[in-house]
């Protein structure tokens, strides 16, 4: 597996200043004002690299491009790479050779910038080693515990409720009520027909009880046994003789056109 890693470049700056330093005099820390700052031991390229989980600190020449010193670091921030305690473009850092042997050695940037992309591109990578490895745990703790079985049984069937269908064979589906607010009518039942009521025929006695025809002035001659018969028959009585209709409107004509020098002429009128 760590044959098959490629090794992936960081960061690059073309100008770094290595020092020789002095052992820790303490445990507070490294100082940048204790260093020659002046007279730097070693000038050249710095390269950052990282292959798998591991970064690599490399100072190579600027010209050949020959390695000079080497410093993996496994963390950060940790031992392989510490800042000084009163600047931030100085660092030290452990150089290694591969006989296992280590040296702590003095780095500056002249531009504070270069400090800082140095600084950020360390803080990255082990932020995506962070990640990785949490990952990478719970993949193992997804793959300990047991699975879910979410097959169908052989035989084992589910039911669906669709809308307002029925679940028996046949059933009607329910009425819907309008969404306008109006009434909804339910459907007539199949094959049958609404019948209108018949309206009843006019009957002659119906049409005698509203007309009721004008009441007949009777000669005074004329005998009981006639009235009863005018009651038996009331549509013959109903309707007047023409001679007696002629008398009657005759008297009428004849005391509209009179004269009033001319003595009054007897007619039937009984005045009171």
């Amino acid at each position: 597996a760590a044959e098959l890693e490629y090794e992936s470049v960081l960061c690059v700056k073309p100008d770094v200043n290595v020092y020789r330093i002095p052992p820790r005099a303490s445990n507070r820390g490294y100082r940048a004002s204790d260093w020659k700052l002046d007279h730097p031991d070693w000038t050249g390229r710095l390269r950052v690299t990282s292959k798998g989980k591991t970064a690599y600190v490399k100072l190579e020449d600027k010209v050949s491009g020959e390695l000079f010193a080497q410093a993996p670091i496994d963390q950060y921030p940790g031992i392989a790479v510490e800042t000084v305690t009163d600047s931030s473009r100085y660092f030290v850092i452990r150089i290694q050779d591969g006989t296992g042997r280590s040296a702590f050695i003095g780095i500056g940037f002249t531009d504070r910038g270069d400090a800082f992309d140095f600084n950020v591109s360390l803080q990255d990578h082990f932020k995506w080693v962070k990640q990785e490895t949490e990952i990478s745990k719970e993949s193992q703790e997804a793959d300990t515990r047991p699975k879910l079985d979410l097959g169908f049984k052989e035989g084992q069937t589910i039911k669906l409720n669709i809308g307002n269908m029925t679940t028996k064979k046949g059933g009607a589906a329910k009425p819907r009520v309008s969404g306008s607010g109006g009434l909804s009518l339910l459907p007539p039942p199949p094959g049958g027909k609404i019948s209108v009521p018949p309206i009843p025929p006019p009957s002659s006695t119906a049409i005698s009880n509203h007309v009721t025809p004008p009441p007949m002035l009777k000669p005074s001659n004329v005998s009981s046994a006639d009235i009863l018969l005018d009651l038996d028959a009331p549509a013959s009585a109903s309707k007047p003789s023409a001679s007696a209709a002629t008398d009657l409107w005759g008297d009428f004509s004849t005391a509209s056109s009179a004269v009033p020098n001319q003595a009054p002429q007897q007619s039937n009128w009984v005045q009171f």
